[in-house]
């Protein structure tokens, strides 16, 4: 009896074990579907097209270097494209927000620093050091900053996320595609993204996570 007892528990564990991956990925699949088609027609990649009624944009932080110590074209490339926006005049003002959790690691003055070698002036800039995540970045903006219609700025795999995000928080809110770094340069980031989009949905609509840190109101005046 005891080989047949261990043969059916075997295969019965491994029918859960099959469903349970299928159910996964099905789940994994079908939030990043969502996510990628509920953007679909709300973020744009020429100034042409970028609509002029969101004064405020969410330049969304990255590290200015990667770990070898050369430029992040991440960060790079969305810098060029918070100035393309401002310069054009299609923003007045751009909240930067990202992780400053260390002292040593500062995301938002880096990015300032690169902004105002653009020629975007500092009173045009509002720091955000609570960006610990996307999330975080998107509802302080709107609870924080007091904006509720604005551009957020970054690669457009990331913008579906947080567009994604702002919806959930009813913020009226529109993306501007910075350009993505080449295929092999991104290929980890990306596959890190199709993750993230599936944790998205579980924080927004199962285990209802919230900012780790809100804090006092800084209202910015436009």
């Amino acid at each position: 009896m005891k080989p047949l007892f261990k043969k059916i528990k075997k295969l019965f564990f491994n029918k859960w074990t099959i469903g349970g991956l299928f159910l996964l990925t099905l789940f994994i699949v079908f939030s990043n579907w969502i996510i990628i088609h509920s953007a679909k027609e709300s973020v744009y990649d020429s100034i042409a097209d970028a609509p002029t009624g969101h004064k405020v944009a969410l330049l969304l932080g990255t590290s200015r270097y990667t770990s070898w110590g050369t430029t992040n074209l991440y960060f790079k490339y969305r810098i060029e494209a918070a100035a393309k926006l401002y310069h054009s005049g299609k923003i007045k003002h751009i909240v930067v927000s990202g992780d400053n959790s260390v002292k040593e690691y500062n995301e938002p003055k880096h990015m300032k620093q690169a902004l105002i070698q653009k020629g975007i002036p500092a009173s045009a800039i509002t720091l955000d050091y609570a960006g610990f995540r996307t999330l975080d970045s998107v509802v302080r903006c709107k609870e924080v900053f007091g904006q509720s219609k604005i551009v957020i700025i970054s690669q457009r795999f990331h913008i579906e996320r947080a567009l994604f995000i702002a919806n959930k928080y009813k913020i009226d809110a529109v993306g501007y595609a910075a350009q993505d770094p080449p295929e092999k340069y991104s290929l980890k980031t990306r596959i890190r993204e199709y993750f993230a989009k599936t944790k998205a949905v579980i924080d927004l609509y199962i285990i209802n996570k919230k900012p780790k840190f809100l804090g006092k109101k800084e209202i910015i005046e436009i």
